[in-house]
């Protein structure tokens, strides 16, 4: 595909004081376009351009006839138009061009129009490609929908759960201080406990010593009875009329010296070991009590732990929390000074502009009340001569004529017209202006004779 530009060129020329301008371009051999302007045919040779412009169809540019009489130069004197009939012929020309670029596109895109018809047009399978994105597309945004709303459930839920963890951490603070009152109830306890066990320990410690001694007394004793039976020896003087078994008394005295010691022996032993099992249940009670107290005492220490790593995780939340909160505080605290210095400079604005307006209503008050002033003044000076002209008319010689102003107006400007005469004719005028109807009161008489009286309401 060749697309084929032509060059355009443009000639202006000006002379003399009724110059006039000429403008043409070409536009391939087949057609060429000229326009002479002058002030007083410019118009119908801008309608004889536009209607040629119009002509030009998408098949190429036709040739455009021109009036030859209004390519004639008329001589022109009047000098200021000049400079209008240049901007127009300037704008002439640059729609001029504006036609001839569009109907090149025009003519580029009929080109371009053919030769993509003439090309052969192959079908492809993209629509398949395309409905098949879209349904996944679609079978996404239905998933994302899907999950969205699970995950509105589930955000519900984590809201509620965190609702009945926050509940939850209430009741283990206040489980936690009740646990501590326990412990140091506990520890108290524990402390009596361990001052018994260490008071009881003492005790067995005595009375284990005191077994001690007691065996050792004991073992003196049987040593000393064993030794005294030994050696005893009893020179007897017997009646030999009888015969006595002394061996037998012996062994019976002995008899009963090993019963009494193996009895005292065996309830020594008893009422010590009775005390000794005694003392072990004790012990052993105290032991598993002390046991379960420091197995308890263990785990609280594990929650208090615990629940302080908890209790410092949310002092730092709260440290973050209170920072963020004097942040946002201190932001809207400037924001709302920043505001109410808006709101000061507004109002300070306004009451200027306030006191502008009145100032200015004030102003035109005042004009208006001198624009009065001289309507009157001017409307006066009409009656007066129109009252001298109807003298002269009339030949009246002796004509009086009052005029007398009275307003609603108080205030503001005053002014008092008096002492105008004229041959045969005497004029008063006394006004006040403020705000308010003017009526204007005249009255004619003659020779001393109320000739005719009007009154006349002059508008604000």
């Amino acid at each position: 595909m060749s697309i084929r530009v032509t060059q355009k060129s443009y000639k202006v020329s000006t002379s003399g004081p009724g110059a006039f301008s000429s403008r043409s371009f070409t536009s391939g051999p087949s057609a060429r376009l000229s326009s002479r302007v002058s002030t007083s045919s410019f118009r119908g040779g801008l309608g004889a351009g536009y209607a040629g412009a119009s002509g030009i169809g998408m098949g190429g540019i036709t040739a455009v006839t021109i009036n030859q009489s209004l390519l004639n130069p008329i001589k022109m004197d009047v000098g200021p138009n000049i400079q209008a009939i240049k901007t127009l012929n300037n704008k002439f020309a640059s729609f001029i061009d504006k036609v001839r670029f569009l109907k090149q596109q025009n003519k580029m895109l009929e080109t371009k129009w053919s030769l993509l018809q003439q090309q052969k047009t192959a079908w492809s399978n993209m629509d398949n490609m395309f409905e098949s994105y879209i349904n996944n597309l679609r079978r996404q945004l239905e998933t994302l929908g899907q999950e969205k709303l699970k995950l509105e459930a589930e955000l519900g839920n984590m809201q509620g759960l965190v609702e009945d963890f926050k509940n939850k951490y209430e009741e283990e603070i206040n489980k936690c201080t009740e646990m501590e009152d326990e412990f140091v109830l506990i520890k108290k306890d524990v402390d009596e406990a361990y001052m018994n066990k260490v008071e009881l320990e003492s005790r067995l410690e005595g009375l284990i010593d005191e077994i001690n001694f007691l065996r050792q007394l004991y073992e003196e004793e049987i040593r000393e009875l064993q030794s005294q039976i030994s050696d005893t020896s009893v020179v007897l003087s017997m009646d030999n009329s009888r015969s006595l078994d002394m061996d037998s008394i012996i062994a019976e005295v002995k008899a009963q010296y090993k019963e009494i010691a193996s009895r005292s022996r065996a309830e020594a032993v008893s009422v010590y070991q009775i005390k000794y099992e005694e003392l072990q249940t004790l012990a052993g009670k105290h032991g598993d009590d002390l046991q379960r107290t420091k197995t308890e005492i263990s785990e609280m220490n594990r929650n208090v732990s615990q629940l302080q790593a908890e209790i410092e995780g949310l002092k730092g939340q709260r440290a973050s929390l209170e920072a963020a909160i004097a942040d946002a505080e201190h932001r809207g605290e400037l924001a709302l000074k920043d505001a109410r210095a808006k709101q000061q400079e507004l109002e300070i604005a306004l009451q200027r502009a306030k006191q502008d307006m009145a100032r200015q209503l004030c102003e035109y008050k005042e004009l208006m009340n001198v624009k009065l002033a001289l309507d009157i003044e001017i409307a006066t000076y009409r009656k007066l001569l129109e009252g001298e002209e109807s003298q002269l008319e009339s030949g009246m010689q002796n004509m009086s004529i009052h005029t007398k102003t009275t307003s609603g107006y108080a205030g503001g400007l005053s002014s008092a017209y008096g002492g105008l005469t004229s041959p045969g004719l005497s004029y008063g005028l006394g006004s006040s202006f403020g705000s308010g109807a003017v009526v204007v009161k005249k009255i004619e008489t003659h020779d001393g004779r109320l000739v005719s009286e009007s009154s006349d309401v002059l508008p604000k």
